[in-house]
């Protein structure tokens, strides 16, 4: 057994679940077989199979790989996507599959859209989602434009969502593995996208995805899975961020919320709403970051209950719901189930207009939401259907 085996192990699939797999992509495409599919290969194992699946039911498959950022440190950061062994990953399963393959230099539109936007919200006092601004724009907007110029009629991705049509209208709904379930980060996609966009792996879950690769023979089978955030080098996402907007390295002031100077700090983009450690101040009783003020250059810091919000703001929203768009679904103060991060689950809450903004009202106590996260919202009677969401603009909080 490889090393990489030993991390990510690899199950032996019957053959039934491998013809198995290969009808629900093709009833995941929905389309006659032969059609052209553009695959977006990043290289990974989960769109690697996608495009050997949909190969196998007979779609007239081309692979398309973007080359999203200068590579050379990623090279050696196990776990990022889209670096040069990705691509290089990519390629060599194209040629195996017989299928074309393209790679696309996006780096500069990435920088445009992703980085220098991700390195913007830290320094506006924000806690920024890369991978959904990536999925909103360079990957589901330029992209998608890419593969209709190929002359295909859909686009499938790797992504842990499911796309069912009701009433002649997609909606988006969580894979049938919730743990790898990836609507959160795609609450941005909009309806004409959607249209558009096909998910072939919404009805396996991982180990399934692995043993289909190793079952076509493919050599990513037990490649370990993206970690982190891929642009950003060892994690250290504060080493970029000085390095773009050396700016945010301004000291100032850590201010409690009751107006006392606890200290002082080395740079505002070293904190992020809900942060305990690295504080380096004593009170006698546990302190989180509760709110940053960029213009002041203030942490200001709170006991946890602080933490606590009642209710949020949203900006760039995106409504998929039976609703003419989410204001009416505001104005009529539709009950929604919010959730704020991907690792949580959704919470009751409704939605409101607020001095002509959306507004989500929790039911209780929200812990530990920040600006620039994203709030995606579901349908409370129908818990697995997305109805969209936003990026949380501003914050009220219970006390």
């Amino acid at each position: 057994m490889t090393l990489a085996e030993d991390i990510c192990p690899v199950p032996t699939i019957a053959r039934p679940d491998m013809d198995a797999a290969v009808e629900a992509a093709r009833a995941a495409v929905g389309l006659p077989v032969g059609s052209r599919v553009v695959a977006a290969m990043s290289g990974g194992v989960d769109s690697t199979v996608v495009a050997a699946l949909l190969h196998k039911a007979g779609y007239d498959v081309v692979g398309v790989t973007l080359q999203l950022y200068d590579h050379g440190a990623a090279l050696k950061k196990k776990g990022a996507c889209c670096a040069g062994q990705d691509i290089h990953d990519a390629r060599l399963a194209a040629e195996m599959l017989g299928i074309p393959h393209y790679v696309l230099d996006y780096e500069s539109r990435f920088r445009d859209a992703v980085i220098d936007q991700f390195a913007d919200a830290y320094l506006a006092g924000q806690t920024p989602v890369p991978c959904i601004r990536c999925n909103q724009t360079v990957k589901f907007r330029d992209l998608l434009d890419v593969a209709r110029d190929l002359g295909a009629e859909a686009m499938a991705t790797g992504h842990y969502v499911r796309r069912s049509v009701v009433n002649d209208r997609a909606q988006m709904r969580k894979a049938v593995d919730h743990s790898r379930d990836q609507s959160y980060f795609l609450f941005a996609t909009t309806a004409r996208q959607l249209d558009y966009l096909r998910f072939p792996l919404a009805d396996l879950e991982k180990p399934q995805v692995r043993g289909v690769a190793a079952e076509l023979g493919l050599r990513i089978a037990a490649k370990p899975d993206s970690q982190d955030i891929c642009f950003v080098p060892n994690g250290d996402y504060r080493t970029l961020i000085d390095k773009l907007r050396p700016q945010g390295r301004e000291a100032g002031e850590i201010v409690h919320m009751d107006g006392r100077v606890l200290g002082g700090h080395a740079g505002i983009t070293d904190y992020t709403i809900g942060q305990r450690r690295g504080l380096n101040v004593a009170v006698g009783e546990p302190l989180f970051v509760t709110r940053l003020d960029p213009v002041k250059r203030h942490v200001i810091v709170g006991r946890r209950e602080a933490l606590l919000t009642a209710s949020l703001t949203l900006d760039e929203t995106n409504w998929l719901g039976d609703e003419a768009d989410i204001e009416a679904a505001a104005e009529a103060g539709a009950p929604v189930l919010a959730r704020v991060r991907s690792t949580r689950p959704p919470s009751p809450a409704r939605l409101a207009l607020i001095d002509g903004a959306v507004a989500v009202l929790f039911e209780t106590g929200e812990e530990g939401v920040a600006p620039g996260q994203a709030c995606a919202l579901y349908d409370p009677a129908d818990p697995d259907r997305l109805l969209g969401g936003g990026f949380i603009k501003t914050t009220t909080a219970v006390v």
